[in-house]
């Protein structure tokens, strides 16, 4: 039987901070030893009110919820990623980002990704209206990072839905593309996984998806956390459980089906994607 070195967390968060590291850390404890890194859904430390995301938003590398995460990976021995908490603007104290943060398993931070794309939309469910820039500042810069599985890029949910970022993430080397997600469940039901397989298939990645599952006061997300190949392959799901979903993925099977198929050379548009690259190539990762 080959080793498991992935794993995705599927959680049920809400406001209680302490409760959702307890419920991390409860599937991480259970998980193989060779598992080399965990990737928890958005919102994994915090999901509530946007009164509460000010409240226990931190400054990078200061606080206690980083500083559980870090314990965490360097008690396990795995690489962690925060699918998405809250942190205090690069720019302003007075802001906040919705961040997706990579640890090493040493319990270092590797990466900082702040959400791009805000998710301000109207649905016809529980909640209705959905406005994230009240909330968050936007990012502004790509992130890859290199993890022991391969070369990571970094998105968060509603991001799914722009396929230029995930080309810009292939162009700077990602081999697979973390997408955390706490997608509604009427969206979830009609696009989640059309649009992974879409996002792999365009860009020969892998697509890892954990996600959030479950009620959340008066939000209802969709689960179905999945992986996804190169070719758009489901290679495992897991449909509602608040559990783990572990799994093998190795990058040395996107070599043949990217000289097959040559999309980045052959893309007309590479140029405006190259100057996304270069304007954030001199900016500080993290």
């Amino acid at each position: 039987m080959k080793k498991v070195n992935v794993a995705l967390l599927q959680l049920c968060s809400g406001k209680n901070t302490k409760h959702n590291l307890a419920q991390i850390e409860q599937q991480i404890k259970q998980l193989p030893d060779s598992v080399k890194l965990v990737l928890t859904p958005e919102n994994a430390l915090l999901f509530s009110s946007s009164k509460d995301y000010h409240k226990y938003a931190e400054i990078q590398g200061k606080g206690p919820l980083q500083e559980a995460i870090s314990k965490m990976a360097q008690h396990y021995k795995v690489w962690i990623l925060v699918g998405s908490m809250p942190l205090i603007s690069r720019d302003s104290p007075e802001l906040i980002t919705s961040s997706s943060l990579v640890f090493d398993d040493e319990g270092t931070i590797r990466a900082r990704y702040d959400k791009i794309h805000m998710f301000d939309v109207n649905i016809d469910d529980e909640q209705g209206e959905y406005n994230e820039s009240a909330i968050y500042q936007r990012g502004e810069r790509i992130t890859v990072v290199d993890t022991p599985v391969g070369k990571l890029g970094l998105t968060i949910c509603y991001d799914l839905r722009f396929p230029g970022l995930f080309q810009a993430l292939r162009e700077k080397g990602a081999e697979i593309i973390s997408v955390p997600a706490a997608f509604t469940r009427l969206t979830g039901k009609a696009h989640w996984e059309p649009l992974l397989r879409a996002r792999a298939i365009e860009n020969q990645c892998i697509i890892l998806a954990p996600a959030q599952v479950g009620a959340h006061d008066t939000r209802r997300t969709w689960g179905h956390t999945m992986a996804v190949d190169g070719w758009g392959k489901v290679l495992k799901k897991n449909p509602d459980a608040v559990s783990a979903l572990a799994l093998n993925i190795s990058v040395d099977s996107l070599e043949g089906m990217r000289e097959q198929i040559r999309v980045v050379k052959h893309n007309r548009f590479r140029p405006k994607l190259t100057h996304l690259i270069k304007k954030v190539k001199d900016k500080k990762e993290l």
